[in-house]
């Protein structure tokens, strides 16, 4: 079931990441509300079949530019040119991010940064991107991903889950700062979604099983719940919620 937030069509959303897993989830979920979406992603191949199916089932498109976000001193100036084509941003989902397995013994210094240009620090710079636009407005809702797993402190993710931890407290520091100027500042932390990349990777039938014995809620988690969510926090309904960090685990922890 989905909500409806009238206040969300015609507004300009850009989502990172947006071609695959819970990112395209997200892609969808605003342009069925008549937003505006841009998206970044480095997988043109699945960035396109995902425009074909939303042009197929809404009559519009979302526009993708492909944009690899580890180039942090490019960013500026791929927000402006998507803001060209969408129009000035009113929410940003920072959603772009690499689990990959790592040993803590296994990892140097040139592995431990790209870890952290991955998976923390484009949320910085894509939102200080976007502020200048929002400030104007006097309005505007980004949303920075985090993830259970530095809460579960689950093995082999040392660079991972310290970037998702540090996604936190860049949340509430931007929160703060720029709160004065209507922007809200908000974190949404997924738990174990049952993403293509996750079942063909590292999750099981064995290992889906054991997670949902774990979690509160008995069901698969799909890249939908965490959307909707999105929704929530992108809507004016959610006016007065910044600073926070919203879980969509099904109480896993």
């Amino acid at each position: 079931m989905t909500a409806s937030y009238h206040d969300i069509d015609g507004k300009s959303v850009l989502v990172t990441g947006g071609a695959s897993g819970i990112g395209a989830s997200i892609v969808r979920a605003f342009c069925a509300q008549g937003a505006h979406v841009g998206f970044f992603d480095i997988d043109d191949g699945a960035a396109q079949k995902l425009i074909d199916e939303i042009r197929d089932e809404t009559g519009r498109a979302p526009v993708y530019k492909s944009f690899d976000l580890r180039q942090q001193s490019l960013i500026a100036g791929a927000v402006r040119e998507m803001s060209a084509a969408i129009g000035p941003m009113d929410v940003l989902v920072n959603n772009a991010a690499r689990d990959d397995r790592h040993r803590p013994e296994e990892i140097g210094p040139e592995q431990w940064r790209d870890g952290l240009d991955v998976n923390l620090a484009h949320h910085f710079f894509c939102a200080q991107a976007v502020a200048p636009d929002m400030k104007k407005k006097g309005a505007g809702s980004i949303i920075n991903f985090s993830s259970v797993s530095y809460m579960m402190g689950l093995p082999d993710l040392v660079a991972y889950e310290t970037a998702k931890a540090g996604v936190i407290g860049l949340t509430r520091a931007l929160a703060r700062d720029w709160g004065a100027d209507g922007i809200r500042v908000n974190a949404l932390t997924p738990g174990c979604i049952m993403t293509q990349r996750q079942l063909d990777l590292w999750i099981s039938p064995a290992d889906e099983e054991r997670i949902q014995q774990q979690q509160c809620v008995k069901r698969r988690l799909v890249g939908d719940d965490v959307a909707q969510m999105v929704l929530f926090l992108a809507s004016d309904v959610s006016s007065a919620c910044s600073s926070q960090n919203f879980i969509v685990d099904g109480g896993i922890v």
